[in-house]
């Protein structure tokens, strides 16, 4: 897992309270435990969530927030308490920090210096770690159509990626119907994604890695709900926190989504870093992802985050070449991963990946190469788009070009 400071928050004033939850969140390897509207009541959330940092906020009644600083450093000495305050008085910095406060914040705060404070922070918990030090990675892993492969496309990725030692990598199975990524790694999980939501009110990372299967791969699975009425309990907000929470404790998520592109989808499209659509080069898969990346535009920002993966490349029955397809697509291909049905049959049959059923062939090959390409940094970039003057008539003949009968009778 990587460094995650766990944070509980105390304000009573309501707008800055808000302003320091979201600016909390938008945080990658931050997890707020708790937030507080009562000095109160502070010492019991502490004492109940052990959290690594608390933040009090000082305006509302110095002295009752300075006389809890001391309190709860003597009773919780572990977590290392924040005083924040827009008073920048030197009697009250003083106070507070004589008072065991590690560092004081003067409010409203900035990124720089929330991060800079908690990087120290980290520096004395984990001895030398980071919290900025590298940010997850989150994948979705998107089908054009059923059946392209995209849930063995998540799962191999991800036991490839969890070879790494520097590397943890969690799988979420989003397809909460029908997903079956539990099958493909033969786990019989315990806990699943419907669990985790029921129990969203007393989310915590301990709570999270219980709740998570571990295969002998590396790779953490949550797997869809066992039962069909639990699938009604998950709904958009739930699974961003869920996601959160998935970011802060891993350095690779990779969300395998359902074929619906619903809500829940769009949630972890969203929060995607990049989106791997899977198609094969045949029509029916093409055509989708025209449709699909449309629809994406309509989205700032999320076009440029899709890698195009073409799956089972080299199956000769019917298949469109690449160099057709690239041209209608009007983008590059990021990865291509070779058609094996006999290897894929096997690792779907004996639930054992590909790094340990055919760990030299390859399709193998193909996602350890995408995986120093994801490592790497380096994305799929589109190709240039068409001349102006051949528009016309490419939209015209859009997907008569890719039946081999009139590409032939153009030649």
């Amino acid at each position: 897992m990587s460094n995650v400071l766990r944070l509980a928050l105390v304000d009573p004033n309501d707008s800055s309270r808000e302003q320091l939850k979201a600016m909390l969140l938008g945080m990658d390897s931050i997890w707020l435990e708790a937030d507080c509207s009562r000095y109160e009541f502070f010492p019991d959330i502490v004492e109940q969530t052990t959290p690594d940092v608390g933040v009090v906020s000082l305006d509302s009644n110095p002295t009752s927030a300075i006389n809890l600083i001391s309190r709860i450093t003597a009773e919780c000495p572990q977590t290392a308490l924040l005083a924040a305050s827009e008073s920048s008085d030197g009697q009250q910095i003083l106070k507070a920090i004589r008072a065991g406060a590690r560092e004081f914040l003067t409010m409203p705060l900035n990124d720089q210096e929330l991060s800079e404070a908690l990087d120290r922070i980290s520096m004395a918990k984990f001895g030398g770690g980071s919290t900025g030090s590298r940010a997850c990675e989150v994948i979705a892993v998107a089908g054009a159509t059923g059946g392209v492969g995209s849930t063995s496309t998540a799962v191999n990725l991800g036991c490839v990626l969890a070879e790494e030692p520097r590397n943890s990598v969690a799988l979420v199975d989003l397809d909460i119907a029908l997903g079956d990524a539990d099958v493909f790694l033969d786990a019989i999980p315990d806990y699943t994604l419907a669990d985790v939501v029921q129990n969203i009110s007393r989310l915590d990372i301990q709570l999270l890695k219980r709740s998570l299967t571990k295969h002998a791969s590396g790779l953490y699975l949550l797997p869809r709900p066992v039962e069909l009425h639990d699938v009604a309990g998950i709904d958009a907000e739930s699974l961003r926190k869920v996601i959160g929470l998935l970011k802060a404790s891993f350095t690779h998520l990779i969300v395998d989504l359902s074929k619906t592109y619903n809500d829940l989808d769009m949630v972890a499209i969203e929060a995607a870093s990049r989106v791997m659509l899977i198609t094969q080069l045949d029509l029916p898969c093409l055509r989708n992802v025209v449709r699909l990346m449309m629809s994406f535009d309509e989205t700032e920002g999320l076009q440029d985050k899709v890698d195009i993966i073409v799956n089972r490349a080299g199956l000769d029955a019917g298949q469109i070449s690449l160099k057709k397809a690239k041209e209608t697509l009007g983008r590059d291909i990021f990865a291509l991963l070779p058609n094996d049905y006999r290897a894929m049959v096997e690792v779907r049959n004996n639930g054992v990946p590909l790094i340990t059923q055919a760990p030299k062939a390859a399709l193998t090959q193909a996602f350890r190469d995408m995986a120093t390409r994801i490592g790497g940094d380096h994305g799929g970039q589109a190709q240039d788009a068409p001349e102006e003057s051949d528009a016309g008539a490419a939209n015209e003949s859009r997907w008569k070009r890719f039946w081999p009968g009139q590409a032939k009778a153009k030649s």
